[in-house]
């Protein structure tokens, strides 16, 4: 089973951050054509404690700690319907261009599970801030330290389906993810939703489910306290990231998925989106902003921290990437049998 749906070029860090200071972005906020007269609102189509508000939270920060705005940059959370309530507010606010919204893979999942009417192509895509990466999590108190021995016992407890595997939300993906698993092994899980994945990584903590797939940021304090151990990471290569997290352990010590045994790669776009029918100008200072906000040292921090790929993408090249990656969802959502009928 193979799940790459984004394997573009891994760009570092410090790449990052010396293409954005080179950049006209860096240019005075007064020469743009268009700037905000009031309150921005940024949309998180996700819960509170997940990877998606955690980065909204930080952007927010950013913004205001180095004054990159001149009017409030508002983060609100519209979670209902698996983020379908956050996106079609945004298709709904054609030619506001005081809205943003933060996206997740349920910007493909959600239409796709629900049949709620709404596709990438209803809003104004502005930036790709990075790709999340999903890291197969157990409980440290787990009587393995690797993939083989998590999938020996996975086995051992079938047909009993005995593994629970927590997740963010129904068909989103986590659960697709798993399904992957299942498909490539031939195991169940008993597959439990939660709102949000801080919510997944406290349960995982208590014993309440057996492994996760959460982001890396969801789950890096639990890692860090020695509640919760790393088993692999669903991406074509290790993290780049040598700093001791854990234990001496860094994020580029966690072996890839398929190294370890499991041919499994997903990974989730990070990205930005505003309402449709805004005017290019209107745009293109948000497409500024956001590269202000990654020249910044505590994106790249928040970047490390989260073990990102930094990959970031804008105008056509964004837009093939989302065409792509609304294919492939498709087609897993498909195999998996989520797509609603």
């Amino acid at each position: 089973m193979h799940l790459a749906i984004a394997r573009t070029v891994r760009r570092s860090a410090a790449a990052v951050a010396v293409a954005a200071a080179m950049s006209p972005a860096l240019l005075p906020a007064e020469a743009l054509a268009w700037e905000p007269t009031k309150s921005v609102e940024f949309i998180v189509p996700a819960g509170t404690g997940g990877g998606a508000d955690q980065m909204a939270r930080m952007i927010q920060g950013i913004v205001q700690k180095n004054n990159l705005m001149s009017q409030p940059l508002v983060v609100i959370n519209k979670s209902g319907g698996a983020g379908a309530e956050g996106f079609l507010d945004v298709k709904g606010s054609a030619k506001n261009p005081h809205k943003i919204i933060i996206s997740l893979s349920n910007l493909f999942t959600t239409p796709l599970a629900t049949g709620v009417p709404f596709k990438w192509e209803d809003m104004t895509p502005v930036t790709m801030l990075a790709l999340d990466e999903f890291v197969l999590w157990v409980n440290a108190k787990a009587p393995y330290d690797d993939v083989k021995g998590y999938l020996a016992a996975l086995k051992a407890a079938a047909p009993d389906a005995q593994f629970k595997m927590g997740g963010t939300g129904s068909k989103q993906e986590d659960q697709i993810i798993t399904a992957a698993i299942e498909q490539k092994t031939g195991a169940k899980f008993i597959y439990v939703p939660y709102k949000g994945g801080g919510d997944v990584a406290a349960q995982l903590v208590g014993g309440h489910v057996t492994s996760s797939v959460n982001n890396p940021i969801e789950a890096v304090s639990q890692w860090r306290a020695g509640e919760l151990k790393p088993l692999c990471v669903f991406d074509e290569k290790r993290l780049p990231y040598k700093e001791p997290v854990a234990s001496g352990k860094s994020w580029g010590d966690i072996p890839t998925c398929k190294e370890a045994g499991l041919d499994i790669e997903y990974l989730m776009l990070r990205g930005i989106f505003m309402p449709p029918n805004v005017t290019k100008e209107q745009a293109e200072y948000f497409v500024d902003l956001f590269k202000r906000v990654r020249a910044t040292p505590e994106w790249q921090e928040f970047m490390q921290k989260g073990a990102f790929n930094t990959t970031a993408l804008t105008g056509a090249e964004y837009a093939a990437w989302l065409g792509k990656a609304a294919a492939s969802h498709k087609e897993l959502m498909e195999k998996a049998g989520f797509v609603a009928k």
